[in-house]
């Protein structure tokens, strides 16, 4: 069945962002509602995703993958299904990317013993560890498979902790390695307590998924990635420099088997939070490509902003503040007809109370620009 939510009264100076709470923590059987995850299928749907976390707003225990779908860019929405139960553990860290050439949606996850912790397992003191699984829908989103575990394709021996995005993967449109399909993750080395950002991808259409490279650099986890003109790939990380609060980010020419040029951009200030990074266009004629950076733009977890480059991701020059609450976690799409979504974490209290979808338009972003 699909449901029809009210639009949220906006302020006047919003004329072009309409907005609809996806999931309301403390509903529907679940504590918190955490994780936002969006990708569009080939015919269109657009399909939002997060963990139901059962007990608490914890990020371990009993969690599981919801998914609501919306047939018609985001206005209205199917009731939340379950995506992944697997009893009192963890199934967590949506990564959805969609193959072009056959439709099919895949969605990398991560998974753990729910009585695990994340200190005990990079400690190496749990019961169990994280592992990787992969999930794939045939329907635009509608039914989906039993989870395949990966693990030992994509995860080394020596590395204790692991994550897949959060946010969404994507399919290479350009160059050698056009088709491609990549997934932003990260992990913790054993006994060094050192995050690392890296990819995984997929040569075949995602039937089977090999280790791309790690940054150079430490300090770096929860990351997402998009394809520049040139067919290089970048890389926005979250960052653990103690000396800025702001995002890293770093370049692979090799379709993500290696990366370099890692760096800190000042101006994406950054509260140790995840964040959402998309390509809306391509370069047209003299119209310039349009890639989108979303995250809460402070150095506390408030003030969800929306950001644009016309220079694959070299400066920033329009930004406009979603709102100014608090706010974390976020994942933008390209939807049909040129618009923009945005999928988030906010509240009036807390970050955590709301997943909101808004649905925005260039102008709404030029206009605040």
């Amino acid at each position: 069945m699909i449901l029809s939510l009210a639009v949220q009264s906006l302020p006047a100076d919003l004329p072009r962002l309409e907005s609809q709470i996806l999931f309301q923590s403390g509903t529907g059987g679940y504590d918190t509602y955490r994780i936002p995850s969006m990708i569009v299928a080939k015919n269109g749907a657009v399909l939002a995703f997060c963990e139901g976390r059962k007990n608490s707003s914890g990020d371990a225990g009993d969690i599981d993958l919801l998914l609501r779908r919306s047939p018609d860019g985001g206005k209205t929405w199917s009731s939340p299904q379950v995506v992944w139960d697997d009893a009192r553990n963890t199934c967590g860290n949506p990564c959805p990317v969609v193959d072009m050439q056959t439709g099919t949606i895949w969605l990398l996850s991560t998974w753990n013993r729910g009585d695990d912790h994340e200190p005990q397992i990079i400690a190496q003191r749990s019961r169990d560890t994280r592992r990787v699984f992969l999930l794939k829908s045939t329907d635009e989103g509608r039914t989906w498979s039993q989870p395949k575990e990966i693990t030992p394709e994509v995860k080394q021996s020596n590395w204790t902790w692991y994550a897949t995005g959060p946010g969404a993967g994507i399919q290479l449109q350009r160059g050698t390695n056009k088709g491609r399909l990549v997934i932003p993750c990260d992990h913790i080395e054993a006994g060094t307590g050192r995050y690392y950002s890296h990819v995984i991808y997929s040569d075949d259409g995602g039937q089977n998924w090999t280790l791309g490279g790690r940054t150079p650099k430490h300090q770096v986890n929860e990351c997402e990635v998009v394809e520049r003109e040139d067919g290089s790939l970048m890389l926005n990380m979250r960052s653990y420099d103690p000396n800025k609060k702001a995002r890293q980010t770093a370049i692979s020419r090799q379709g993500g088997a290696t990366w370099e040029d890692q760096k800190i951009r000042d101006e994406l200030v950054d509260p140790i939070c995840q964040a959402s990074f998309r390509r809306l266009s391509w370069k047209r004629g003299t119209e310039p490509g349009v890639l989108l950076f979303s995250n809460a733009a402070s150095t506390r977890r408030e003030k969800m902003t929306v950001r644009a480059s016309f220079d694959d991701g070299e400066t920033w020059p329009l930004s406009r503040l979603v709102t100014p609450n608090p706010s974390a976690y976020s994942c933008l799409a390209a939807l049909p007809k040129g618009q923009i979504g945005l999928l988030y974490e906010t509240g009036e209290k807390s970050p955590y109370e709301t997943i909101v979808f808004a649905r925005i338009g260039l102008e709404w972003l030029k206009a605040g620009g």
